[in-house]
């Protein structure tokens, strides 16, 4: 877990990804892993949801790519622009009374849905979502395997998963203080090893953040120190409900940070082909 608000191990994570290749460990890839990554930043800073999306359709093969392709607009503001207008600006199914996409951003179900329109008649597999928290009877290992082949099996299915981050932080400086949702962010998931191996802890995911159209390394992995969510059903204080995203290169939030406050992004959801 980060416990601060700086994090030297970028390195570190850069090494394990170059260590995991060179070990001759199959890497599952986006099919068109080398287009451009979204600049949502090309809008506003809370578009990182349609942002994510058009990244996820533009790495894709060749079915869902059209999808990008066909998204009007010139440019890549007026792309994004014309996700947003269209299916961001819709009633949402599951908020009486909002619109999907606000100044909040979009929350997972929507842009779920959002996803599902922009594929309609195009004879498209439906395309899902799924909460990455512990079960009842589910533990922190098999919670890793589940989060792992939900990405894996969407990457093999051609559509690169999007998931959905949440930053936390503990104000008091103290593990057992309260712990309260700072942000949340999409990225979109465009490379990830093919297995995972028996006892394993963490996986490396190469990603795409539309904070500023990057391409980026981090570890999926299950946290060391207890945190708990807010509204956790039957919280264990030994047990962290949701998977830690290191991702040292996401500055999800930071700016909303005390110098002494402990924090932590989590795994909270994923959007893809199951």
């Amino acid at each position: 877990m980060k416990l601060s608000a700086s994090n030297p191990i970028k390195l570190l994570l850069i090494a394990a990804v170059l260590l995991c290749s060179a070990s001759g460990e199959e890497l599952r890839k986006a099919p068109n892993f080398d287009a451009k990554p979204v600049d949502q930043l090309t809008v506003a800073g809370n578009a990182c949801g349609p942002a994510a999306l058009l990244a996820s359709f533009r790495f894709g093969d060749d079915p869902w790519r059209k999808v990008a392709d066909d998204v009007p607009g010139d440019t890549e503001r007026e792309r994004i622009l014309s996700i947003i207008r269209k299916e961001g600006s819709r009633l949402s199914t599951h908020l009486d009374h909002h619109i999907r996409w606000s100044r909040k951003g979009v929350n997972v179900v929507d842009l779920c849905d959002m996803a599902n329109e922009m594929t309609l008649g195009r004879y498209l597999p439906r395309i899902e979502y799924e909460i990455f928290i512990l079960k009842n009877r589910e533990d922190q290992s098999e919670l890793l395997k589940r989060v792992h082949s939900r990405l894996s099996k969407s990457l093999a299915k051609g559509l690169p998963p999007m998931i959905s981050l949440r930053r936390f932080a503990n104000r008091s400086g103290k593990e057992q203080g309260k712990w309260e949702i700072v942000d949340g962010h999409f990225v979109t998931v465009i490379g990830i090893s093919k297995k995972l191996p028996r006892g394993a802890d963490s996986f490396a995911v190469t990603y795409l953040d539309p904070w500023g159209g990057k391409r980026c390394e981090g570890v999926i992995k299950i946290p060391q120190v207890a945190f708990l969510q807010p509204g956790n059903a039957n919280p264990d204080p030994q047990i962290s409900p949701s998977l830690e995203a290191d991702f040292p290169e996401a500055g999800i939030g930071k700016s909303r940070l005390g110098k002494e406050d402990l924090t932590v992004i989590t795994v909270a959801a994923g959007i893809g082909r199951w």
